[in-house]
């Protein structure tokens, strides 16, 4: 009896719980709607930034993520347009390769990686009406929702195509662990684990098969640097996404629910709800 007990305890307190517990606690609050409607910059203030509870909450639109980078010192894919008008988006302005994503939203949903008139995510040709009228539909349906029109990175080769995603899961600037996705397609993928002196960890996660050993990025130790800033201005448990390219390394995101707290391995969960009890004891 003692022993289910004590099952049934940490269960409810290990870190799929608590992602599960902050991301109702996030966007549940009565001021959600303020929170969603801020938009930040770079040379804002940081009392600006922190001026509410979980103001990391803020950070979830990826406009503001990009500018808190900015504001640490990261590096981040130039922009090119933002906005909800999209049918003012000068498509003769742009180059062959961009990227277009909205201000809000998870894995892939409504990304298009464009390489000469092809999305790479889904292999498919889009006509800029196509886009026009795909993007309209989504901020017609969103009231809060823009879309940003960014530089398609290239890869440290140089190459365009679908980059390589390095997720750090960070505990107020500690590594848990780097995870390394070779994304294929929109859900498609490998993923492999490494701590932050590249050596393989066991899996964490169940949300792609793994590949096998895969050599670190150049600009390694410039995307740990990285993490561990952004994290430590964080706060709190965070998942902070980069790209290895040929111009060192790329911030892309900040996430704070990775996977809605779904898709943990018992080692995963065990590991990730040490750190945070050590790194991030009491917090949300």
């Amino acid at each position: 009896m003692l022993e289910a007990l004590i099952k049934a305890f940490k269960a409810k307190n290990n870190v799929s719980a608590r992602i599960k517990a902050r991301h109702s606690l996030f966007w549940n609050s009565p001021d959600v709607e303020v929170v969603k409607d801020a938009i930040m910059h770079a040379n804002d203030p940081i009392e600006h930034w922190k001026d509410c509870i979980n103001w990391q909450r803020k950070l979830s639109n990826k406009y503001n993520a990009r500018e808190f980078a900015k504001m640490h010192g990261c590096r981040v894919a130039e922009l090119y347009w933002k906005g909800r008008d999209v049918e003012a988006i000068d498509f003769d302005s742009l180059p062959p390769e961009f990227v277009i994503r909205p201000t809000f939203g998870h894995s892939c949903n409504m990304v298009f990686l464009m390489k000469n008139g092809v999305n790479l995510l889904d292999k498919r040709a889009y006509s800029r009406e196509d886009l026009v009228i795909f993007l309209k539909k989504a901020v017609t349906g969103n009231k809060r929702l823009e879309f940003l029109i960014e530089e398609f990175v290239r890869n440290e080769n140089g190459e365009y195509g679908i980059p390589n995603d390095y997720k750090f899961l960070m505990f107020n600037g500690e590594i848990a662990s780097i995870v390394l996705i070779n994304r294929l397609g929109a859900k498609e993928g490998y993923q492999d684990f490494y701590d932050e002196n590249w050596s393989k960890m066991d899996e964490l996660t169940v949300i792609y098969p793994n590949e096998g050993y895969r050599e670190p990025p150049a600009c390694l130790n410039e995307m740990i640097d990285a993490a561990r800033r952004l994290s430590k201005a964080y706060g709190i448990f965070v998942r902070i996404d980069f790209y290895a390219t040929d111009k060192g390394a790329v911030f892309g995101e900040f996430t704070p629910t990775p996977s809605g707290g779904n898709g943990f391995t018992p080692y995963g969960d065990e590991l990730l709800t040490y750190y945070w009890d050590t790194y991030c004891n009491g917090l949300v």
